[in-house]
Formats: structure tokens, C-alpha cells, sequence
């Protein structure tokens, strides 16, 4: 069977769950058997370069746009058919010739605080590291709690869940939707007010 739809992800485990969803949904909405949607509506796997870049504050290296740059060329290129971003990495601007076609259903917007130790973000104690690489979370964060050591936290989930658990911070703050897609949602300890974190646009 010839691919009637190729979608373009990023590779990560959170990426493909959501490319998932969304693969399956166009199977279903073309009339593909549940059984040939896999070959029918493929995932197209690409590596970006802030998949490649874990060092380094995204802003120091081009922004969010890192991580959806080689999936537009390569729609752009007619490797793939569409493609499925977090509306987060989005740039407000999108490139000639594309555009945002389809948004599902929103997930829980709100942000998770993440701690082996600690309940609640105000149980943090005085200068407590706090993990986050979202320049958003760290300044909603300093705004309530400025006596914070807020420290760069890239690579997926479960890296971000692992270097938790080795004790490199007091709490981590993710997604609360990314959390609930790969069915982590139990090691999410307070989700955080929409009053005092407000969620990323989209």
C-alpha cells in the first residue's frame, strides 16, 4: 500500500505519542482499517537540531524554532505531508508556503511541579534548585518565589525524570499534558495554578 499521508515527527517518545494520536486519527478520518493505519498514514522520523543541542538555553542557539525547522523542509521538500509540532515550539511567523492546518483538542494546559522530596512548589526550601530550561516557568517562578536557584533542564522526559531522581534538583516542572500522554501522570505532585503559571500560547 502506498502512503496516502506521510506525517513528520520529532523523535522523542513524548513526539511520537502525540504523532500518534494524530496519525491514528487521520487513519480513521480516511477510512483506513485500524490495522493499516500504521502503513497507510507513516511516521516519518527526523531528528532536530534542538534534539541534537541538549547544552545549551534554546534562546542561545535559535529559539524554539529548532525544533521544528528540518520537519517545515522537509514538507517543504515533499518528504512529508504534514507535520505535528507542540503549539509551544510553533513561531508565531510560519514559513511561505505553510500554514497551521489542524488543531485537536487541548490536553490539561497547567505545568506540573515534579519532586522526590517536596509536595508543593511553596514547599520548597530557601535557594531550592528548581529544573526547568523554559524561560517562561523560570520567570513566573522567580515572580513568586524569587530566593530560587533555577538550573537548565533539557533532554526528554525521562531524562528530565531521571536526573530528578539522581538528586540534581529539588523539583522539576513539565508539562502536565506531555505527563498525561505517556502515562507518567502519578509522579506529578501539585499541578500549579493557571493564576500563577500561565500556560505557553496555543
Amino acid at each position: 500500500m502506498a502512503p496516502l499521508v506521510r506525517i513528520g515527527t520529532r523523535r522523542s517518545k513524548l513526539a511520537l505519542t502525540q504523532s500518534g494520536m494524530m496519525q491514528r486519527a487521520i487513519g480513521r478520518a480516511l477510512g483506513v482499517p485500524e490495522s493499516d493505519i500504521a502503513e497507510a498514514v507513516p511516521l516519518v522520523e527526523i531528528v532536530t537540531t534542538g534534539d541534537r543541542v541538549q547544552d545549551r538555553r534554546l534562546m542561545e542557539i535559535g529559539g524554539k524554532a529548532l525544533f521544528t525547522k528540518e520537519i517545515e523542509e522537509a514538507l517543504l521538500d515533499g518528504r512529508v505531508d504534514v507535520a505535528v509540532h507542540s503549539m509551544k515550539d510553533v513561531p508565531a511567523e510560519q514559513p511561505h508556503g505553510l500554514c497551521i492546518a489542524a488543531v485537536p483538542p487541548r490536553e490539561d494546559p497547567r505545568d506540573a511541579f515534579v519532586s522526590e522530596s517536596f509536595a508543593t512548589f511553596e514547599d520548597l526550601p530557601m535557594g531550592g534548585r528548581l529544573g526547568t530550561a523554559s524561560m517562561r516557568r523560570q520567570a513566573q517562578a522567580l515572580a513568586l518565589r524569587p530566593d530560587l536557584q533555577i538550573e537548565m533542564l533539557r533532554g526528554n522526559v525521562d531524562t528530565r525524570l531521571r536526573k530528578l531522581a539522581e538528586g540534581e534538583f529539588d523539583a522539576i516542572l513539565l508539562a502536565v499534558s506531555g505527563l498525561n500522554r505517556l502515562g507518567f501522570e502519578g509522579v506529578i505532585r501539585e499541578r500549579l495554578s493557571l493564576d500563577d503559571f500561565l500556560p505557553a500560547p496555543g
